[in-house]
């Protein structure tokens, strides 16, 4: 995949957030609503074109679409600083200061989606509805293959997954040489603890869709409780469907993502 297989940004920049210069990147087709943005969080060590570019197209066609890159991802520069959820939602909701927005809706993959939680819980006023791609909320949400790292599992990246990881980071990454120190600091965020509560899902106030795949890293009883936590959530496991499938798995989650941001 690269960047050509997206639809044309119709405005790309980077912002001055919290020490980074924060690559982001603006979709909106010509029947996009002047409401709400939807902002696109992608996954650890990967890009917007590697998480997004199957379904970005149709999602900027009626509505504009704000894809970012995290810190040491992408087009984002690394600085000298931990990567932890809590500093990423930092990233985020400086970014939608910068760009003059007050509320977005969230998708978030992955690290993305746990990113997405933490802006939700901390900042409720700037999130509208929020859609959580293969997130956890403890890490015992995790399958045991995961958390051990067994690669033998059908549940892990494959060869291809990670062959496509370097080639999109030797591409457009303002320091390419950097890649293992990523891995290393996306792993360290991984499998830190995360600083939610039941009662903070409890809590949550924004129209939530929870979507997994049947064969991800989050074991599907994990996403019933947070379903049955967060109230008034949606819950999809697509069938057939990895961690890394999940966002490409376009006749299955478009029409999920159309109805659910739709909806008011």
């Amino acid at each position: 995949m690269t960047h050509a297989d997206t639809t044309s940004p119709t405005e790309t920049g980077h912002a001055k957030v919290n020490g980074l210069e924060m690559y982001y990147e603006v979709h909106a087709g010509p029947e996009a609503a002047a409401e709400r943005p939807l902002v696109l969080l992608h996954g650890g060590g990967l890009t917007i074109d590697l998480s997004f570019s199957a379904v970005l197209p149709a999602l900027a066609r009626s509505r504009r679409v704000v894809a970012v890159e995290f810190q040491g991802h992408g087009r984002t520069a690394d600085i000298d600083r931990d990567i932890t959820v809590a500093g990423l939602a930092s990233d985020v909701v400086a970014l939608l200061d910068e760009l003059g927005i007050q509320q977005a809706d969230l998708f978030g993959f992955s690290l993305g989606g746990l990113t997405a939680l933490e802006v939700a819980v901390r900042h409720p006023e700037r999130v509208g509805r929020l859609v959580l791609g293969s997130a956890q909320f403890t890490q015992d949400g995790y399958h045991d293959e995961i958390r051990t790292g067994d690669f033998t599992s059908p549940r892990m990246p494959g060869q291809a997954d990670f062959e496509q990881m370097v080639d999109a980071y030797a591409r457009i990454a303002p320091h390419p040489e950097h890649f293992q120190e990523l891995l290393a600091k996306c792993t360290a965020a991984a499998t830190a603890s995360l600083p939610w509560t039941p009662d903070d899902l409890r809590g949550l106030t924004a129209p939530t869709l929870l979507v997994i795949g049947d064969t991800d890293f989050v074991r599907i009883e994990h996403a019933a409780e947070m379903h049955r936590l967060i109230p008034g959530s949606e819950l999809a496991v697509l069938p057939a469907t990895t961690h890394m499938q999940l966002t490409r798995r376009t006749s299955l989650l478009l029409p999920l993502l159309d109805e659910f941001l739709d909806a008011r």
